[in-house]
């Protein structure tokens, strides 16, 4: 975890959970696992707000707790997840393909389990139908069985899974069964820390039996303070569904397969055609359940089934096929790979190499933005050729020999480019050495991506202090839209409305235009790098799982 890492999650927590949440958060991820009197001791908060910060950030699933490190009795440890707090960037991404693979309801039943962190089926469901009831004509209602069976397609496609069941921790219980009986003299057994994983849960998938019968309510009351009633009149709920006690999260890695998926086509559509990106979606839907999230290919697949999967509409005939499986084949790019001769040939999709040649395209794009094409051109030959001399780069390169050395130094100073020394003779006389340039594409990525932490954390910054600049402005502009809408619900006369409108001066929607357009420009700036971040993440991840 590194300073650029901590300093985003932190602002992360500020943007969504408050700067007390933030404090006890980034506390936790620079100082590692402690107990709660260490954490109250070292932050300097009351005891009361340590207890709900950590209450935030594990009903969210930012933080675990485990049993402490010195055994059984010892007191319970908290620890940060880093990984965990920086996919609250990915929110919105999440929520819109949500919205495009299942609609509204899918749209809505995710935005309430990240809003909320985990919840059961029956009160998501419930929130659910009230709010798009609300946003239906007179007279129309949404079913509470058309959302669950949204939620139930959700978790057959696993964008949702089980909450795992907690570990046991403290062992304060002391009619709990103990297991084998300490022998006086031998060292306590060592504690399994790691809070279990979803998956190890064999119950992972399985949706309950529910009797929620009934239709969404519109609600009545205004806006301030709906929330809060709604949350109150769910604890105090006596009616039970059947789920009680069986909690929903959101399944992130199911969404990054989902959009590693989505990139590779992409790639293959902008670099061949449509039909070419066809066919590999197909390849890719059938083995989504056969293949492992970090597996560097997926199985192999005869070209027969592929041909039988395809979509009828597109109307691809077999010799066209096999046609665009050795066109795919041939690519440089190594998206589709052969892997034998049987059913017509079996063809595989090269996960792995699709990843690390995207990357390698953002790498050679960002020099070439940077650096200039020039610069660009040398690093895209030492990653082809992996080491070279000066003078050879000068001669493949087409450069001057005076442009060629300053860029290479620009590019070696930038930590892009590696020079790597071997000695004819022990003595590393300069003399006697070769000094090769070459490009390390791993590290580099790594770097990278420190610097895309850096951009995001400086656009949520600055975002953060635009909308403290004119909080009151905003608080204004909400207030009177507010009023509005009350109005417009009531039925009353144009005339009102538009003297309420007018309580905005003139210069203050010109300002409050000029400010929701800055703020929507650090927004689509932030969603445009953590493409790229999920790029290098994905690439580094799965080099890592392979080597």
């Amino acid at each position: 975890m590194t300073a650029q890492e901590v300093r985003l999650c932190g602002l992360l927590l500020r943007e969504h959970f408050g700067e007390v949440v933030e404090k006890v958060g980034t506390h936790l991820l620079k100082c590692g696992a402690q107990n709660l009197r260490t954490i109250i001791h070292e932050t300097g908060l009351s005891v009361d707000l340590v207890k709900k910060s950590l209450c935030v950030l594990v009903q969210h699933g930012a933080s675990t707790f485990s049993s402490g490190r010195k055994g059984p009795g010892s007191p319970t440890e908290y620890h940060a997840s880093c990984d965990r707090i920086l996919r609250i960037l990915r929110y919105p991404r999440y929520i819109y393909t949500a919205k495009t693979l299942y609609g509204d309801t899918g749209e809505l039943i995710i935005e309430e389990l990240l809003q909320r962190g985990h919840t059961t089926m029956s009160s998501t469901v419930k929130t659910v139908a009230d709010r798009l009831t609300q946003n239906m004509a007179e007279g129309l209602t949404m079913d509470y069985s058309e959302v669950s069976s949204t939620f139930s397609k959700l978790v057959e496609t696993h964008f949702l899974q089980r909450c795992p069941p907690l570990p046991r921790v403290g062992n304060k219980d002391s009619s709990a069964p103990s297991e084998t009986p300490a022998t006086p003299g031998t060292p306590a057994a060592p504690v399994n820390t790691a809070p279990p994983t979803p998956e190890s849960f064999p119950e992972c998938y399985k949706v309950p039996s529910m009797t929620l019968i009934g239709r969404g309510k519109r609600q009545l009351a205004s806006e301030d303070g709906e929330e809060q009633r709604s949350a109150k009149r769910a604890k105090m709920d006596p009616q039970t569904h059947g789920d009680e006690g069986i909690y929903w999260q959101v399944n992130f890695e199911r969404f990054h397969l989902h959009f590693r998926d989505q990139t590779i086509i992409s790639a293959v559509a902008n670099k061949l055609d449509q039909t070419s990106s066809e066919i590999v979606r197909t390849m890719l839907r059938m083995s989504e359940v056969t293949t492992s999230p970090m597996a560097t290919c997926t199985k192999p697949l005869s070209a027969n089934e592929i041909f039988r999967s395809l979509p009828p509409s597109y109307n691809i005939l077999r010799p066209i096929l096999d046609q665009y499986l050795t066109l795919l084949v041939d690519d440089p790019m190594e998206f589709v790979g052969k892997a034998g001769e049987s059913g017509g040939g079996m063809f595989v999709v090269n996960l792995h190499r699709a990843l690390a040649n995207l990357a390698r395209a953002t790498l050679e794009s960002v020099v070439q933005e940077r650096f200039g094409s020039r610069s660009a051109r040398i690093f895209r030959l030492l990653l082809r050729k992996r080491h070279l001399e000066q003078k050879q780069v000068e001669d493949f390169a087409m450069i001057p020999a005076k442009e060629a050395k300053d860029m290479l130094y620009t590019l070696l100073s930038q930590n892009l480019v590696q020079l790597q020394e071997i000695p004819k003779t022990p003595d590393y006389a300069p003399s006697r050495t070769f000094y090769l340039y070459t490009v390390n594409q791993l590290p580099t990525a790594r770097m990278l991506l420190q610097s895309c932490y850096k951009t995001v954390a400086n656009l949520v910054e600055r975002r953060l202090f635009e909308t403290k600049e004119s909080k009151r402005l905003l608080e204004k502009s909400q207030r009177i839209e507010a009023i509005l809408a009350s109005l417009q619900v009531s039925g009353a006369e144009p005339e009102q409305l538009t003297e309420v409108e007018e309580m905005i001066t003139a210069p203050e929607k010109q300002q409050l235009d000029t400010l929701r357009l800055h703020i929507n420009k650090l927004d689509s700036a932030e969603n445009q790098v953590d493409e790229t971040i999920f790029l290098l993440e994905s690439y580094i991840n799965s080099t890592n799982a392979s080597s």
